[in-house]
């Protein structure tokens, strides 16, 4: 059993339960910040995700970002960027490999709701790049992932 002995005044079980707590705390920090946001560890370090969230595929705001796609597509294929369409309940990919988390999982991971729309910009690091909630346009995906230092070297490479 735990027998108390004051240490300034302290005792030593509660010393010992706040270090725990401390350290328990310390890892958990540790543990988030080396998880990448988008875990799919076919597009880590390989690929640029854009994720497309829509609640249903009659959305205006869906049609408008496929048309975006549609004609850059030469620049995203550039880019290495693979387009992720979650619409309702399903997720598939365009430009790259097939995705690995379901709609529902990438939906609670970014907090996007079943009836949102949103696009996201995931870097080939797993960090979230840029976010919206209306249609980005191919260019201001381009210019923000030609800003990336990752994407400068690529460009300084070739």
């Amino acid at each position: 059993m735990w027998r108390e002995k004051t240490v300034a005044g302290q005792s030593s079980y509660v010393l010992f339960g706040l270090m725990r707590s401390i350290i328990v705390l310390a890892a958990a920090c540790l543990a988030s910040m080396s998880q990448p946001a988008f875990a799919a560890s076919d597009y880590h370090w390989k690929y640029r995700p854009l994720l497309v969230f829509a609640g249903a595929d009659n959305s205006a705001a869906l049609a408008e970002q496929r048309r975006s796609v549609d004609q850059s597509r030469a620049g995203f294929i550039e880019r290495d960027i693979v387009v992720v369409w979650i619409v309702g309940h399903s997720a598939a990919a365009e430009l790259g490999p097939a995705v690995q988390s379901s709609a529902a999982d990438l939906r609670k991971r970014y907090g996007v709701a079943p009836e949102d729309f949103r696009v996201v910009l995931v870097g080939k690091d797993g960090g979230v790049k840029l976010t919206s909630t209306e249609p980005l346009t191919a260019g201001r995906i381009f210019g923000t992932v030609d800003a990336m230092p990752m994407r400068r070297d690529e460009m300084r490479r070739r």
